[in-house]
């Protein structure tokens, strides 16, 4: 039988200055935030419903990317049979919460055809990108367009932080999730940790059977 692995405890971030004593270079500038509340990919008339709750700083959900997405996206995703979104999460030491603010305000400051593109960036790069928060981000920023000034404000604008610390906090306290990854499909809550493609699809499966 498959044993998950053990997701990350998610803790809040309560102040903006744990990202702005990490990042800051200068003035700080206002970041157009260009992502709602939740980012998609698929068909949004697919019949099943796949939610992740995730943080791109935590391992486990680095590990299941790297290893399971790939395939669950052909197989599901790509194919119409499931609209998956993903909602951030906030886990882990100051560390590493500040790392996963940072890209995630990077990533919804690119842009909405920018978003996915970032955050799969950063989970391939998750591990270098520990040595180094700052200059990982950069380089992926200016991979998608962005320059250095631009990077700056994204990661320093304390508007899009606390809109970030919100919606959290609704996970958390609505949502009932307090780890990462955690996957909802079609409302049922899988055991939080690393699931893999065999158990997503029996999970799937049997969304597909209660319709």
């Amino acid at each position: 039988m498959p044993v998950s692995v053990p997701g990350r405890r998610s803790v809040l971030i309560g102040v903006p200055a744990v990202i702005l004593s990490t990042f800051a270079l200068g003035a700080c500038h206002k970041a157009v935030q260009a992502v709602g509340d939740d980012a998609s990919l698929g068909d949004p008339k697919a019949p099943v419903k796949v939610v992740e709750y995730a943080s791109v700083a935590c391992p486990v959900c680095g590990r299941w990317y790297r290893e399971v997405f790939g395939a669950f996206k052909a197989k599901y995703i790509d194919t119409g049979k499931v609209y998956y979104t993903f909602r951030e999460m906030l886990v882990g030491d100051a560390t590493e919460q500040s790392m996963a603010a940072a890209g995630f305000l990077l990533a919804r400051c690119a842009g909405r055809d920018k978003y996915f593109p970032i955050v799969d960036a950063i989970f391939q790069g998750q591990n270098d990108i520990y040595n180094d928060p700052r200059a990982g981000l950069l380089k992926i920023a200016q991979a998608n367009g962005l320059g250095e000034k631009r990077f700056t404000a994204c990661v320093n604008d304390a508007a899009a932080l606390t809109a970030l610390n919100n919606r959290v906090q609704n996970y958390v306290t609505v949502s009932q999730v307090n780890a990462t990854p955690t996957f909802v499909i079609n409302g049922s809550v899988l055991e939080p940790g690393y699931h893999s493609l065999a158990e997503l699809d029996a999970a799937i499966a049997t969304a597909k059977g209660g319709k």
